[in-house]
């Protein structure tokens, strides 16, 4: 993976679906700018390309597609989106954050049953983040805040799988650098105190 040479920085959050990743996202959008940063806020499957357009029929369940090629529709989307909105918003100096990266693919790819080890030589040349936040939160939990919210479960949303998925999210501290865990359990205000913490810290926030 790339290291960041630009003066922006890059952050993001992952989580199970269900995980709360989306709030944490606003949040600490919210507070960078009340800091006087300049953000800018996305996610991951985008829908701006066409890849993503598919990603999302393939998702909830419209059309069917083998497991290594919906990684690799995963791969374009995000090769467009780095190249269209990541990477000149941190060479202008902005900060992003992003809700899911390339730690999906790895962890949602591998709970299909592919090599872990190819998901990430698919993704090599892409940036790697300043300060990636991954939210714990039990498969259960998720799977009942999904339907609490009354959405249909989408393909990756079954809570088999999503204990799967949270294996190999749990090993990814010790695959990459500056990746932290964060008990999704906890209220969002307490999340959120410590992703406000791990992003002082990395962006030289100083306390008030």
């Amino acid at each position: 993976m790339k290291d960041n040479p630009y003066p922006g920085r890059f952050i993001v959050i992952e989580g199970l679906d269900g995980s709360g990743q989306t709030t944490q996202v606003a949040l600490l959008k919210k507070f960078l700018e009340e800091k006087g940063l300049q953000v800018v806020s996305t996610k991951e499957p985008t829908m701006d390309s066409e890849a993503g357009r598919k990603i999302r029929e393939i998702l909830d369940e419209k059309v069917k597609i083998e497991p290594i090629e919906l990684q690799k529709l995963f791969t374009q989307d995000r090769k467009e989106h780095l190249e269209d909105l990541i990477v000149p918003a941190l060479q202008d100096g902005k900060a992003v954050i992003s809700d899911r990266y390339y730690f999906s693919t790895f962890a949602f790819g591998a709970s299909d049953g592919l090599n872990l080890d190819e998901l990430i030589r698919m993704n090599d040349g892409f940036l790697l983040p300043d300060l990636t936040i991954i939210l714990k939160v039990p498969p259960r939990v998720c799977v009942e805040r999904i339907e609490k919210r009354g959405e249909a479960k989408t393909l990756f949303e079954k809570e088999n799988k999503l204990t799967r998925v949270w294996e190999t999210y749990a090993v990814m501290p010790e695959r990459f650098r500056d990746i932290y865990i964060v008990d999704g359990e906890q209220s969002i205000e307490e999340v959120f105190s410590e992703i406000k913490s791990l992003a002082r810290l990395k962006l030289n926030i100083k306390e008030e």
